[in-house]
């Protein structure tokens, strides 16, 4: 995987090409284009091992990689394997679209340039991901590379990533066929190395003219001229036979072998890589002579990176190997890759027998491992992998196995595919014959797609019937399936799938009283899931105005998932999404910025539409302007809650602006207390239409949860208001006293500032703001809007000004990222972020700026830091 190649005997050395290899390190990327056989992965592993203080990062990138999970895994694994100080990147992958994503790179790129260590990293056979996202994502990775950070990418083909800009900007090194291609010289020194004679320079120069100074055909001639009789004859057929010279040469090498040895080659080709005891396995040769012998006689073997002992063919090789097989004996693959299977099944290994058991299409066998796979498939985000590897089982074998689909549903919908898991689950439940057990778990996991959907009513009705299954059928056999099936886990499932159906539609009682029911069920004590309904249940709080209890929850939330190692999870994005709303409550918007990107970030790693809009609408409460936390809208509409909160934005940045719009007159009449009813009536009170607004105030349906202040507090501004304008000046007093007296607790200055700066004044002029909280409000009301005395080219985001007020603190880096739960690598990013923009290069002359420029306040330091 990672660190230096072990270099074939017969390999010579290429000087000139190394050094043009040196030549490019300090730029980000070098790039080799050859096809196969043409001494690519030779010519990097010489240059690998020359670098005497780089470490080297080797990957050989392989079909599997082409699953983010995978690949995120094995990149982080391999760097550190040569760069032991590397932070792990603590951003989720978007590995519903097939990415690393944006996130996942910045944090990537941040831990290299932390490390300080000079780096190359290798991404060798790049063509076997070809038109995947996860080559897009590393075409992206280039351009983040710290300036002690190298790429070069090695493919077969041209990889049409747009290399013009590399060229002209970093004097892009790029090495190909004609760079690569053997001349005399050194052909003739591979001759004679492998054939152990002296080679005419005659017979040298027809090899190099005929083969064009390809590696792999001068190697494959070497090999014939050891094996032949007549070396003469060899190079006299070469020069004058049409046939392609890789099938003429590779067949004069097979031929000459020994058959017991040509046995045994094709018969280790089916599988992917091999040891000595896989040899003895499928073989019943001596594996450590057989595979000393294949190295002493350069047969096209390579040693595994990263796995001492492990090696594989030369891929051409390896195709002309399992070609001969194939026309020998049909039957033969299938069961060769069943005896590899086993041999990595008695080791306890997971994932490489399923895949040989795919590929033998020993469909039931496949089956049967893929239901025994753990619970730590879904930790390790590796859902997808078994998502796919169930989707190659025919369709009709899968048919049979009821299990298997349902594992298949779930496990699309644990990996962000959450409509492909609605179709699956609702055909099997209404076309398959399930057991009451199966039909249980099906329920419940057609209920947890809620998130996926725009539309929660019929995911609020799977849960209530999942619910009523369990109740009445408790003794039911459910299937084991990846460890997250049994009937306490079922039952939080369903419950706390309700209450986030709830919360989509908008009824927060309900979704607050069937989260706190599923958080005291025993399935709670599932972490992924207990992160993500306190999460849930934080954000309800939030919203409904009760922010102490909304804190405690979704700061247990998050440490829970810290020492669980789950921030990079997406099961946390609800918590952050609390605290962003927790801060927007109290009027501090851009102290959660950076919760509220944090969460964006992990409800798109699995394509949570309907958290995705959420979060889209907490950024333009955060940032109305500009939109610079999440400008772009999630795909499909957004769910009920969502599309009130939206409506009302939308009407209160019309109200503010002087223009007034909204529902038709009497839209609202006899609708329940909303945002979107606080709009409209605020409205008819800016055009001064108070008997209007009284009137639609008493039409409209109070009945809010008891527990929850703001709908409260909202009333009595509004009434408060009206009296005002009615000239009841004793009375609009005594409600707008009252809205301080219940928002003070929780300190919720957002309603007052919400209804905007008439409120405001009147706040101020009735009350006379004597309370702390009272003057906080008008200080945030004036500031709001306010003109900075200069400004910025380049202006600070929100997150930037959240992390910029603790400056000035005594708090350290790693403080800083423990009190917004994020990695110390995403405070220094957008350190160096403020610092450059700021034209400063350090903390202290960062703080004096901002004050200068008036991004800092001095006396409200003590509020973040």
């Amino acid at each position: 995987m990672s660190g230096s190649r072990r270099i074939p005997s017969h390999a010579v050395d290429r000087p000139a090409l190394r050094q043009q290899l040196d030549a490019g390190v300090d730029s980000p990327l070098s790039l080799v284009v050859a096809p196969a056989g043409a001494g690519k992965t030779v010519l990097l592993s010489q240059w690998a091992q020359s670098l005497a203080d780089i470490a080297v990062a080797w990957f050989d990138i392989t079909t599997a990689d082409d699953a983010p999970g995978v690949f995120a895994a094995r990149l982080v694994a391999g760097i550190t394997a040569v760069v032991p100080g590397l932070h792990a990147p603590s951003a989720p992958l978007e590995a519903s679209e097939g990415r690393l994503g944006e996130a996942f790179l910045e944090a990537l790129a941040a831990s290299l340039a932390e490390t300080g260590r000079r780096l190359v990293l290798v991404f060798d056979d790049l063509d076997r991901i070809s038109g995947s996202p996860i080559l897009t994502d590393l075409w992206r990775l280039v351009d983040m590379l710290p300036p002690t950070a190298h790429a070069v990418f090695s493919s077969r083909v041209d990889l049409q990533l747009g290399w013009s800009r590399h060229r002209l900007e970093h004097g892009l090194v790029e090495i190909r066929q004609r760079e690569l291609a053997f001349d005399d010289s050194t052909t003739a020194r591979v001759l004679e190395h492998i054939a152990g004679r002296p080679v005419t320079d005659h017979a040298v120069a027809a090899v190099t003219a005929r083969t064009e100074g390809w590696a792999v055909g001068v190697q494959l001639t070497a090999l014939s001229l050891r094996f032949a009789e007549d070396p003469d004859r060899v190079v006299d057929e070469l020069t004058g036979t049409d046939r392609l010279v890789v099938d003429y040469l590779s067949e004069e090498v097979l031929d000459a072998l020994e058959p017991s040895r040509r046995a045994a080659l094709m018969q280790l080709a089916v599988v992917d890589e091999v040891c000595a005891g896989l040899v003895e396995a499928m073989t019943g040769v001596d594996g450590h002579a057989f595979l000393s012998g294949l190295e002493r006689d350069s047969m096209f073997i390579v040693a595994v990176p990263e796995r001492p002992g492990w090696f594989r063919f030369h891929r051409l090789f390896r195709d002309l190997l399992l070609y001969r097989l194939r026309a020998l004996d049909s039957r033969a693959e299938a069961r060769l890759l069943e005896t590899a299977a086993d041999w990595h099944l008695e080791r306890g290994d997971v994932e490489v027998p399923i895949e040989y058991l795919l590929r033998a299409r020993r469909w039931e066998r496949a089956i049967e491992r893929v239901l025994l796979s753990g619970r730590e498939v879904f930790e390790q985000f590796r859902t997808a992998i078994v998502a796919r590897w169930l989707g190659r089982v025919p369709p009709e074998v899968r048919a049979a196995h009821v299990d298997a689909e349902l594992l298949r549903a779930i496990a699309e919908g644990m990996s962000g595919r959450g409509l492909v898991a609605v179709d699956a689950l609702q055909g099997l439940l209404a076309g398959a014959e399930l057991t009451v057990g199966q039909r249980q778990v099906a329920l419940a996991y057609l209920a947890a797609c809620v998130q996926f959907h725009p539309h929660p009513e019929p995911f609020a009705r799977a849960a209530v019937e999942a619910l009523a299954l369990l109740d009445a059928h408790p003794d039911a056999v459910v299937p084991d399936l990846l460890g997250l099936s049994s009937k306490p886990y079922l039952a939080f499932l369903a419950r706390g799938s309700l209450g986030r159906a709830h919360l989509f539609m908008g009824d927060l009682v309900a979704a607050r009283a069937h989260l706190a029911t599923a958080l005291a069920l025993p399935g709670y004590a599932y972490t992924p899931y207990r992160v993500h309904l306190l999460g849930s249940l934080a954000l309800v709080e939030a919203i409904n105005g009760r922010l102490g209890v909304g804190t405690v929850l979704s700061d247990e939330a998050l440490e829970t998932a810290r020492s669980a190692d789950l921030l990079a999870h997406p099961a946390p994005a609800d918590a952050y999404f609390a605290r962003a709303i927790v801060a927007i409550q109290r009027g501090e918007p851009d102290v959660g910025a950076l919760a509220l990107t944090e969460g964006i970030v992990r409800s798109a790693a699995n394509q949570r539409t309907q958290l995705m809009w959420m979060g889209h609408a907490i950024a333009m409460l955060i940032d109305p302007a500009d939109e610079q936390v999440a400008s772009v809208e999630p795909p499909g509409p957004p769910p009920a809650l969502v599309r009130q909160w939206l409506l009302a934005i939308g009407m209160r940045r019309a109200r503010l602006h002087g223009a007034v719009s909204g529902p038709s007159p009497g839209a609202m009449a006899g609708h329940a207390w909303s945002p979107v009813g606080f709009e409209e009536i605020a409205a008819l009170l800016t055009e001064g239409q108070a008997p209007a607004a009284h009137s639609r105030l008493s039409r409209l349906r109070f009945d809010p949860d008891p527990a929850a202040p703001l709908p409260s507090i909202e009333l009595a501004i509004l009434t408060g208001w009206t009296h005002a304008q009615d000239g009841r000046r004793a009375q609009a007093r005594e409600q707008f006293e009252s809205a301080l007296a219940l928002a003070e607790p929780e300190w919720l200055a957002y309603p007052f500032l919400r209804a905007g700066p008439a409120v405001v004044d009147l706040l101020e002029e009735l009350t006379g703001a004597r309370s702390e909280f009272a003057r906080f409000v008008v200080a945030r009301a004036h500031s709001v809007g306010g003109q900075r005395g200069r400004k910025l080219l380049d202006e600070l985001t929100p997150r930037e000004l959240e992390l910029l007020a603790f400056l000035p603190s005594r708090l350290t880096i790693a403080d800083i990222a423990a009190r917004c739960y994020v990695s110390t690598n995403t405070v220094k990013t957008h350190l160096g972020h403020i610092y450059r923009k700021l034209g400063v290069s350090g903390r202290d002359a960062a703080i004096e700026h901002a004050v200068e420029l008036g991004l800092l306040d001095p006396r409200e330091i003590a509020r973040v830091g």
